[in-house]
């Protein structure tokens, strides 16, 4: 009876601490990005209690530390990358034996590079392989998927990243990288400003022309492997539906509850069918 008493007591503590989430439990959304994650009040929690699948953090080279923020003179000496994701990151795929969501295979975590990018790509190499047992690494160009892909956007370090023998990160590929011949392992994304695209706000319809520069887009990419995310979106369903029916793979947002309704909306709708 003790054993019974102390197992169960073990469970309600895990349950309560927000470690333990079954399957059946929460949703998740792998189609949806938190932009500039770190600016919610709980960087990384937040997105990760709305089941999103990718995260955005944009970060600064200061003072030889990967600072975590949206401007360099808002950055915080105790917001480091390691503090503010690595870390979580990886207590969760521990605790969730492998995963960061029990029973997902893969969570994105795109590094916004905002300082010069040999520098800070230096800085976080040096960090990267204390975390190698919870990311996908690439060796000798056989990909190795792990609990967490992080990609590079921002200031990319593209040449030093493509020579490395052993790497940890992945490039944000951009529209001219469309149709690149490069392996997927390498551009696994193609980003890019829905102001390259259009100039089309969410009100109204969209433009024919728009629709089909758009579809032709997500064809090129999907052709090629790679999945497609805009950012510069404004927070608006009429969009997101222009985008889900499009088959744009990541849907960026910093209305994280508001993206999370449409999603399960969305798939709800498709598995009735």
């Amino acid at each position: 009876m003790r054993g019974k008493r102390t197992v169960l007591i073990f469970v309600v503590v895990f349950w309560i601490s927000g470690c333990f989430i079954p399957k059946t439990e929460q949703v998740i959304l792998d189609r949806a990005h938190a932009h500039n994650d770190y600016e919610h009040e709980r960087p990384l929690l937040d997105a990760l209690d709305h089941g999103f699948g990718s995260v955005e953090a944009d970060v600064h080279l200061i003072g030889g530390k990967l600072l975590v923020a949206h401007d360099k003179e808002d950055a915080d000496p105790e917001k480091t990358l390691q503090a503010l994701y690595l870390e979580p990151l990886r207590q969760r795929v521990r605790q969730n034996g492998g995963n960061v969501y029990q029973g997902n295979c893969t969570f994105t975590l795109v590094i916004d590079v905002k300082t010069e990018a040999e520098p800070t790509y230096a800085a976080l190499s040096e960090i990267l392989p204390e975390y190698k047992e919870i990311l996908t690494v690439v060796e000798a160009g056989k990909l190795r998927r792990g609990a967490v892909q992080v990609i590079i956007s921002g200031n990319r370090a593209r040449e030093s990243m493509a020579q490395e023998r052993i790497r940890y990160v992945a490039y944000d590929g951009r529209l001219e990288d469309l149709e690149s011949d490069e392996p997927t392992h390498f551009i696994p994304w193609i980003s890019f400003s829905v102001e390259d695209v259009t100039e089309w706000d969410g009100q109204g319809a969209m433009p024919d022309a728009v629709r089909e520069k758009l579809l032709w887009i997500v064809e090129t990419a999907h052709r090629k492997g790679r999945k497609v995310r805009i950012w510069g979106i404004p927070d608006q369903e009429e969009i997101w539906q222009e985008l889900w029916a499009a088959k744009v793979d990541v849907l960026n947002a910093d209305d994280l509850a508001g993206l999370r309704r449409f999603l399960l909306k969305k798939q709800g709708a498709d598995q009735s069918r």
